[in-house]
């Protein structure tokens, strides 16, 4: 063997043990909806992610359109097309085991991203990169109750009630009202993450009569369209509390100028780092752990401009 052959393989042997890359990954990603303000900057912040990574890493995005079918087909296709990672952002994340049961027989890691599924013991293979939505719940009521001095009465605005991001930020709040027996839930329902439903919602019990001293939203669009029935009927900023999730830049803007009282920071690019980093360790066989848990953070007027 010449110098040059014995100096080539040297350096393939080198490759192969560092773990490096001969040619750019391929991550297949399925995502619940692009129609969502935050999981847009959840996307864009993943698709800036990879563009900066050495090794190189190629992001094929699908939009599953809110469809649990649809999802699955995605993820068989990009099983087909040999993927390296998959990452999910499950449109019904009590709907996930066809899809993980896909990866794990195809060999392939599989990243879920924001949402956790429902099923309490994911197999090896697959993990979970998120922020625990029970503690957004605590977060925003806990500092509600205190606002409020423990007492009146407050409406729900649910996100969707596919996704236990819903179920459990509600029950975060609830944990905390356990604690406040002079806070009482007057409405509950769901505005299926929408601005435009959450003012529809929040419209319509002004219009019944129904009284209340704070809106309690599953996220900062829903609480956005609060604050917007809220002014249509003449009420005055600020004397009823509205609460988000999220951390949006139009969340903040309406935390700056009072409309809104609090939200809770989701960090899209912590998540989005962590999907990424976690997929590409996966696919090199070094350790992950099964739950990377990204945590939340409580935006109020005080702070607000840190989070710009």
């Amino acid at each position: 063997m010449n110098t040059k052959t014995r100096i080539a393989s040297l350096a393939l042997s080198l490759m192969f043990a560092s773990g490096a890359a001969l040619a750019d990954l391929k991550i297949g990603v399925s995502m619940s909806q692009f129609d969502d303000t935050w999981l847009t900057y959840l996307r864009e912040s993943m698709d800036k992610k990879a563009k900066s990574l050495p090794d190189g890493v190629t992001l094929q995005f699908e939009d599953a359109r809110s469809d649990v079918v649809k999802q699955l087909s995605q993820v068989e296709s990009f099983i087909s097309q040999k993927v390296d990672a998959l990452i999910v952002n499950p449109v019904d994340t009590a709907a996930t085991q066809r899809i993980t049961k896909a990866a794990v027989a195809a060999g392939i890691p599989l990243v879920y991203v924001n949402r956790r599924p429902d099923d309490p013991k994911l197999p090896q293979g697959v993990v979970t990169v998120a922020s625990d939505d029970l503690e957004a719940g605590r977060m925003q009521m806990q500092f509600l109750a205190d606002k409020m001095g423990g007492k009146g009465d407050i409406v729900i605005l649910l996100g969707d009630l596919a996704n236990n991001s819903t179920t459990n930020r509600t029950k975060g709040v609830k944990e905390v009202l356990a604690k406040y027996p002079d806070i009482k839930i007057e409405q509950e329902q769901t505005g299926t993450w929408s601005r435009d439903k959450g003012m529809t919602l929040v419209n319509d019990w002004l219009t019944q009569g129904r009284d209340f001293n704070a809106v309690v939203s599953n996220n900062d669009e829903m609480a956005i369209g609060a604050a917007m029935a809220l002014k249509q009927a003449g009420t005055k900023k600020g004397s009823v509390l509205i609460a988000g999730v999220d951390g949006t830049p139009d969340g903040l803007n309406a935390i700056k100028k009072g409309e809104m009282a609090v939200s809770v920071f989701q960090d899209a690019k912590g998540q989005a780092d962590g999907s990424i980093d976690t997929a590409v360790k996966m696919v090199k066989k070094q350790p992950v752990e099964q739950t990377v848990w990204v945590p939340y953070r409580l935006i109020t007027p005080e702070n607000v401009d840190q989070f710009k």
